[in-house]
């Protein structure tokens, strides 16, 4: 199960992610996300709290980036939970989104 509180302030979107973003939870989040990507958006997303990252997450993740870039606006992502960090790691794309992260020595 996924929840999201969104706030928009100085005109700067941030979303607030709690629980799964998987497979099961991307079909109904993918509509409520593309409907806040208007021109010119700030969107910022707080992943702290993302307990489960999946290709399908990612995958959204990546289409939030793509969509914002062609109307100009911008995805910020921080304070990346550890399953976050670890997807991103794995596939290889936190520096596809340029946001920075701290990865934990083991």
């Amino acid at each position: 199960m996924l929840s999201v509180d969104t706030e928009t302030k100085d005109g700067v979107t941030r979303l607030h992610l709690k629980g799964d973003l998987t497979i099961y939870s991307t079909a109904a989040f993918r509509e409520t996300l593309l409907e806040l990507l208007v021109p010119g958006l700030t969107l910022e997303m707080d992943l702290g709290g993302v307990n489960e990252l999946d290709t399908a997450g990612a995958q959204l993740l990546l289409v939030a980036k793509r969509e914002l870039a062609a109307r100009e606006g911008q995805l910020k992502l921080h304070n990346h939970s550890p399953a976050v960090i670890e997807v991103l790691d794995l596939l290889n794309l936190a520096g596809h989104f340029g946001d920075p992260l701290l990865i934990e020595a083991h």
